[in-house]
C-alpha cells in the first residue's frame, strides 16, 4: 500500500456531530434479526448466496483472500481459535503496540450495488484501550489503476462529490467521555460535510447517545449498510446493527455527485496511536466478514467439536 496516502488518512482530528440528523432506527423501516447468513451455520458456503461479493472467516491461510493485506508488520497478525461455536476454528487477532506500530488490517475492493451491507464480529480485549479508527467503506473512482485509491487520504478536507467518500463504523470515545472502548458510531466523510472549528474538515459522527459502552471481552455481530444516493438527490442512507438489533439508520444524506462513484473498499482494521489511547498493547479479534447486496443478519450456529456457539 502507498504508504504516505494511508497515513494521511488517519491523522487525528476533531468530529463533528450531527445533532439535526434523525436517527430513524425506531421505525424499523429495514430488516434485522435474521438474514441470509440464518442458512448458513458459521457463514460455510455463504459466498455462493447471490447476493454475496465477498466472504472470509479466515478459517485458512493468512489473510489469501484479501487484496491488499497490510502483512509486512511483524506480531500484529495472527489466527487464533475465536472460542465461539459459530465463528469456526480461527478468527484474525490484531495487536497494535504503541511506539512500534499502530495496528493495522486487510482491505478488499469489490464490485459495488446501490445498497452495500458489511457484517462482521469483532472482540475487544479486556484490556483495550480506545480505538482510532476501525472498519471503513470506502468510494473509489474505479477498480484499477490509480482510481481505485481515490478514496484514500484526504484527512481533514472535505471531498468534492466526484473522487471519494467514506464511511466507518468505530468505537467513539468522544475524547475521554466513553469508557474506552466507546459506544458505537459512524464517522463520515462526503462532499456536504459540515467543516470543524479549525477550518478544516474531519470526519462526521453519527452517533446514538443513549448506547452502552462497548463490552469488552464479548463477541459482537456488527452490520452496516450503506445505500447510494442519486447525484443531485439527497436520497442516499446508512444505518448500522448489533446483534442484529437495527441501532442507527439515517436518510437524507448526497453521499455523491457521480453515479459512476461507488463505495467499493473494505478495510477491517484496529488502528491505534497515542493521542488517547495509553495501554501499550491493544488487541481486538474480528471473524466471519460478509460484503453483500442486502441483509445478512448474524451467522447461524456452527457446532465445532462438541463447542455450541451459545
Amino acid at each position: 500500500m502507498k504508504k504516505a496516502i494511508w497515513c494521511c488518512l488517519f491523522l487525528v482530528g476533531w468530529v463533528g456531530h450531527l445533532p439535526a440528523v434523525e436517527n430513524l432506527a425506531g421505525l424499523k423501516g429495514l430488516p434485522a434479526g435474521d438474514g441470509i447468513a440464518v442458512g448458513f451455520p458459521g457463514d460455510v458456503g455463504i459466498s455462493k448466496h447471490a447476493a454475496v461479493r465477498f466472504a472470509d472467516g479466515f478459517e485458512s491461510g493468512d489473510l489469501g483472500a484479501w487484496d491488499e493485506k497490510d502483512e509486512k508488520k511483524e506480531g500484529v497478525f495472527s489466527f487464533p481459535d475465536p472460542g465461539e461455536g459459530r465463528l469456526g476454528k480461527r478468527c484474525l487477532r490484531v495487536e497494535a503496540h504503541l511506539g512500534k506500530d499502530t495496528g493495522g488490517g486487510p482491505t478488499q475492493w469489490f464490485e459495488s450495488a446501490e445498497s452495500v451491507f458489511v457484517r462482521f464480529y469483532t472482540r475487544f480485549d479486556a484490556e483495550c484501550d480506545y480505538v482510532h479508527h476501525f472498519v471503513t467503506l470506502r468510494a473509489n473512482k474505479g477498480l484499477r489503476g490509480g482510481d481505485k485509491w481515490s478514496g484514500f487520504g484526504g484527512a481533514g478536507n472535505k471531498p468534492d462529490g466526484t473522487e471519494r467518500f467514506s464511511t466507518a463504523i468505530e468505537p467513539w470515545g468522544d475524547w475521554g467521555k466513553n469508557a474506552p472502548p466507546g459506544r458505537w458510531n459512524f464517522y463520515s466523510y462526503w462532499h456536504e460535510m459540515k467543516v470543524s472549528p479549525d477550518g478544516k474538515y474531519w470526519g462526521n459522527s453519527f452517533g446514538v447517545p443513549e448506547l452502552p459502552v462497548i463490552e469488552r471481552g464479548k463477541w459482537i455481530c456488527v452490520e452496516f449498510m450503506l445505500k447510494h444516493n442519486t447525484p443531485g438527490k439527497a436520497d442516499g442512507e446508512h444505518a448500522f446493527w448489533i446483534d442484529g438489533v437495527l441501532t442507527g439508520h439515517w436518510r437524507g444524506i448526497s453521499w455523491r455527485k457521480s453515479e459512476t462513484l461507488m463505495a467499493n473498499a473494505l478495510t477491517v482494521e484496529s488502528y491505534v496511536t497515542d493521542r488517547w489511547t495509553k495501554q501499550e498493547v491493544n488487541t481486538v479479534f474480528f471473524d466471519n466478514v460478509v460484503i453483500a447486496t442486502q441483509y445478512i443478519g448474524p451467522s447461524g450456529e456452527l457446532i465445532v467439536e462438541g463447542r455450541s456457539g451459545d
